[in-house]
């Protein structure tokens, strides 16, 4: 296949028809019963996606606009979800929009303007191509919440940022936030033992999901550094262009915010704070800034060896606290 060299990487997707929302957030518990039909119920399957998948990608929409308003929020989504068969949804992603088109969320497009279209992205595009033409292995978040991170958490709302490696690779497993499962979904050992520390550390009561969503509409950016993965390969998407991205994602904040706390687990998250920029000779997270807490990545080979015990939820609100910023309810 020839190098798409006139291609960017939002022209590998087909556009998908849009259902048409107010542009008003809802207003209230009542007006979110509406939406939440509308949403789940008036797209047509006429085009590659699902009925399905268009109806979660406008649930993305409707959330980004609903910011941080957490009560209307999780309204919605409970809503919807309950409209929406979520085991309907093609494990193989079916066709693909515009990846343009899914990050929805304002302060974030207007914080990254032409990112997806610089030259680095198009090697991405070609590896992706290939990727959705072989079609035999399904890859993983479904299209619509390859940036649930970034249209859960707005730009101008950011707090603090948690950095993951790359998305789980289990069937139903990733949902676009680092570490998180969705609900119905057993935690893996390393959200478990995060658990455990916010237990030890505030008190928090081990919840019976892994689903991280209310720390996402709190400010908490949960990033992965490679957002897409192939079924059961770890990895298996990496050092193809999205860590570029995601690079430019936490530069980005680095450069345009001020004290913001990056919670660093492992080696992985931690180079991001020793990484330099060859071109601006400055690292990648700026220390002088922002606030950086390191401590060993939470999984069962290493949670013994500093990760227990590092006390980073009660650090962060402190530090929030101090800046006179309202803490994060971590208690799920």
């Amino acid at each position: 296949m020839a190098p798409p060299s006139s291609k960017t990487i939002m022209d590998l997707f087909q556009p998908a028809k849009r259902i048409k929302l107010s542009s008003s957030p809802p207003s209230s518990p009542g007006s979110l019963k509406p939406l939440a039909k509308t949403i789940a119920g008036s797209a047509s399957s006429s085009d590659d996606l699902t009925v399905e998948q268009k109806a979660r990608i406008e649930l993305n929409k409707l959330r980004a606009k609903c910011k941080l308003n957490l009560k209307a929020c999780s309204e919605l989504v409970s809503l919807a979800k309950d409209k929406i068969d979520s085991n309907s949804i093609s494990e193989t992603n079916g066709g693909y929009v515009k990846l343009e088109e899914l990050l929805v969320e304002e302060t974030w497009r207007e914080a990254l303007p032409g990112e997806l279209q610089k030259p680095y992205a198009r090697n991405l595009c070609t590896f992706l191509e290939s990727e959705i033409r072989r079609g035999s292995v399904p890859i993983y978040p479904p299209q619509d919440l390859i940036f649930n991170a970034l249209n859960s958490t707005p730009f101008d709302a950011l707090k603090a940022v948690i950095i993951g490696q790359d998305p789980y690779h289990g069937p139903r497993q990733a949902m676009g936030l680092s570490f998180s499962v969705p609900h119905g979904i057993k935690p893996p050992s390393s959200l478990v033992n995060i658990f455990k520390e916010l237990k030890a550390d505030l008190g928090c009561t081990i919840p019976s999901h892994g689903n991280l969503e209310s720390w996402a509409f709190q400010g908490v950016l949960l990033l992965n550094a490679v957002l897409t993965v192939r079924s059961h390969q770890a990895n298996s998407h990496a050092k193809k262009g999205w860590e570029q991205f995601t690079d430019s994602v936490i530069r980005t904040i680095s450069q345009k915010k001020k004290g913001i706390i990056f919670l660093l687990w492992g080696n992985s998250a931690q180079e991001k704070s020793n990484c330099i920029n060859r071109e601006l000779l400055h690292r990648l997270i700026d220390g002088t800034k922002h606030h950086i807490l390191k401590a060993a990545h939470p999984s069962g080979l290493s949670a013994n060896r500093g990760f227990f015990g590092c006390r980073h939820f009660s650090r962060t609100n402190q530090l929030l606290e101090q800046m006179g910023i309202p803490p994060i309810d971590w208690q799920l």
